[in-house]
């Protein structure tokens, strides 16, 4: 199956799959099964042999998969999307901690700019990466070919500023203020909304202690 024809779930697991074997590896494990994939991941061993051979990847019975080229395979398939620049808008505390996280943890993404309005930032250095005046956006963005987006900005300036991500030819938007982004068909946009996910955490935990208080 083609990069592009995967299903988006499976993308998300072969993204954790990675991670994580990156981890068992570092540890001088050379073999894995998709059992032990399974269990690291919380899905099934079927479902880990079905992923992998959607991108023709298959192990055996006897001696599992050898981590090493597994790796190289999943690499291998979500290489291009690691070679996109990416630029992050709003340079507030949530926007700070971004910059300093793919500066010193994330190598394989390259974060080229960020940009803000407050005088006080602009100019810099923050976190590792420049922060430019928002005048400046419509200059880098064409400059370096940029088609992903970080949004870190209040609620009230989301749209607008997506707009404009939008009209210089941003392709893709990780938008992290608390509002839902009205976008086109032809650019994908990511919802990270903070507040959302802890009220969810937060109903599904007092629900179950409340079944677990029943079961008393």
């Amino acid at each position: 199956m083609k990069k592009n024809q995967l299903p988006v779930k499976t993308l998300e697991r072969l993204i954790l799959y990675k991670r994580l074997l990156s981890e068992v590896q570092n540890r001088g494990q050379q073999t894995v099964y998709s059992h032990q994939i399974a269990q690291l991941v919380g899905n099934s061993a079927v479902q880990v042999r079905r992923d992998l051979m959607q991108i023709g990847f298959s192990g055996s019975s006897r001696n599992g998969y050898v981590i090493k080229d597994l790796l190289q395979a999943i690499e291998k398939t979500l290489n291009n999307a690691y070679q996109q620049k990416m630029i992050l808008l709003g340079v507030g505390n949530l926007g700070k901690a971004i910059l300093t996280y793919f500066t010193c943890q994330q190598p394989l993404f390259n974060l080229v700019a960020a940009f803000d309005n407050d005088p006080n930032k602009v100019n810099r250095v923050i976190g590792g990466c420049r922060c430019f005046p928002l005048e400046k956006l419509d200059e880098l963005v064409k400059q370096e070919q940029i088609k992903l987006a970080i949004l870190t900005v209040p609620a009230f300036e989301a749209q607008n500023l997506a707009n404009k991500l939008i009209y210089l030819g941003i392709k893709g938007i990780l938008n992290f203020a608390p509002v839902t982004l009205k976008v086109p068909d032809s650019v994908i946009c990511e919802q990270m909304d903070i507040m959302l996910q802890l009220e969810k955490l937060a109903f599904l935990t007092q629900q179950k202690d409340e079944v677990n208080y029943a079961k008393v």
